[in-house]
C-alpha cells in the first residue's frame, strides 16, 4: 500500500508527545484565576486537538453559558497562554519509540514535516526541548495558515514545499482531524492508538492502518 512514499507528515500532540499533563497544569492555572474548579486530565484530553481557541471555548463551556464564554474568552485565552508558555514541555513526555521511528524514517531518506494545531510559538520551543526539531525540515502550527486541520491546507502546502504528489506523502496522527485532513489532501494516513481522539475510539476513524509506534510506521514504509 505504501509504495513510493517520499515524505511523512507527523502530528505532535498525542502522536509524538504526551502533552496532556502540560495542558492540565496550564488550563487549571487559568481556571484558578477565574475562580473555577480544576478539571481532570481525562476531561482535558477530550478537549485537545482542534487548536487553542477551541480548547479554551470548551474549557469555559464547562461552567459558563455561551454568552459568558464569549464575554470571558479573550482574557481566558491570554491567561491560558501565559500559563502554558511558563511550563511548556515541563510535564510532557515522548511516547515510546518516537525518536527511533524518526531516525528510521530519516535513514530511509524520507523527508519529514510536522503539522500540528498547536500555535507555532508553543510548538517550536517544545520540539527543541524534547529533541525533535532536528528531524524536521518543515514545521507548521495551527496559526501558520488561515485554516487548521481537519482542513487540508497545511498538508497540501507541505506537498508543495517538497514538490511531491499527495499520494507520495504519508500522514501520521492520533485523531479524526488528521484523517480528515489527509483524506481531503489525497495523502495516505496512519494512526497511533494512544493519543487524544476527542474521546472517541481510533478504530472508528477513516485510516489506512493503526500502528503501535512511529517505529512500526517506519517499518511499514521502508522503501
Amino acid at each position: 500500500m505504501f509504495t513510493d512514499i517520499q515524505a511523512v507528515i507527523i502530528d505532535l500532540d498525542g502522536t509524538m508527545l504526551d502533552t496532556a499533563p502540560d495542558f492540565l497544569v496550564a488550563i487549571n492555572g487559568m481556571r484558578a484565576e477565574f475562580a473555577l474548579a480544576a478539571l481532570t486530565i481525562d476531561t482535558i484530553k477530550n478537549f485537545v486537538g482542534k487548536g487553542s481557541e477551541n480548547l479554551i471555548q470548551r474549557v469555559l463551556a464547562v461552567d459558563f453559558t455561551e454568552a459568558q464564554v464569549e464575554q470571558h474568552f479573550d482574557a481566558a485565552l491570554a491567561t491560558y497562554q501565559r500559563h502554558y508558555l511558563a511550563i511548556n514541555g515541563n510535564y510532557s513526555s515522548l511516547y515510546p519509540d518516537v525518536i527511533e521511528g524518526l531516525q528510521a524514517m530519516r535513514a530511509e531518506g524520507l523527508r519529514l514535516a510536522c503539522v500540528t494545531n498547536k500555535p507555532l510559538n508553543f510548538t517550536l520551543p517544545l520540539m527543541a526541548k524534547k529533541g525533535l526539531d532536528s528531524y524536521f525540515e518543515i514545521v507548521y502550527g495551527g496559526d501558520s495558515f488561515p485554516r487548521k486541520k481537519p482542513d487540508p491546507m497545511a498538508m497540501l502546502q507541505v506537498c508543495s514545499d517538497f514538490n511531491l504528489a499527495p499520494k507520495q506523502v504519508l500522514a501520521i496522527g492520533d485523531s479524526s482531524n488528521d484523517a480528515q485532513a489527509a483524506r481531503a489532501a489525497g495523502c495516505p494516513v496512519l494512526h497511533v492508538p494512544y493519543g487524544y481522539n476527542h474521546g472517541e475510539a481510533i478504530q472508528n476513524v477513516d485510516t489506512d492502518g493503526i500502528v503501535e509506534t512511529l517505529l512500526e510506521a517506519a517499518r511499514l514504509i521502508t522503501r
